[in-house]
């Protein structure tokens, strides 16, 4: 049985609603399933889950949270190398920027993206809620 983090920071509920359902698609398929905000979770914790799937929402000038979430991302940044891994989150406005950046920043901390990234404008809708469970899936298998 996989054993998997799913972090995250939200803010207005909408990536929290995405993670809740990461975390059915992961149990679904037989993981055992950590939900943390990101303020529960350090780099020391990494290399207790097979897999972890990180959630934020953009901010801003399109990135990430900076004042839990940027910090917790940047102190497991050097234990992601050959990681599973997974990212998500909503937006409000902009391009899906913060994602792209994002994913770059994985790929050169080393880190296996399991599957495509999820993202929803806004609030997720029922497409959006089952692509975060089929990614919760991914992560599992």
């Amino acid at each position: 049985m996989s054993k998997i983090a799913v972090v995250y920071w939200s803010g207005t509920g909408n990536t929290e609603a995405m993670a809740n359902a990461v975390a059915e698609g992961a149990k679904a398929a037989g993981a055992e399933v950590s939900v943390l905000v990101c303020t529960d979770f350090s780099g020391a914790q990494v290399k207790e889950f097979d897999a972890i799937a990180f959630g934020c929402p953009a901010m801003g000038n399109e990135v990430l949270e900076e004042y839990d979430f940027q910090p917790m991302f940047d102190g497991c940044a050097s234990e992601l190398n050959g990681k599973r891994i997974a990212l998500f989150g909503s937006y409000g406005w902009g391009n899906g920027e913060w994602m792209s950046d994002w994913e770059g920043t994985c790929n050169e901390a080393g880190a296996n993206l399991v599957c495509d990234s999820v993202t929803c404008l806004e609030a997720p809708d029922d497409a959006a809620v089952e692509a975060c469970k089929a990614l919760g899936a991914a992560l599992a298998g």
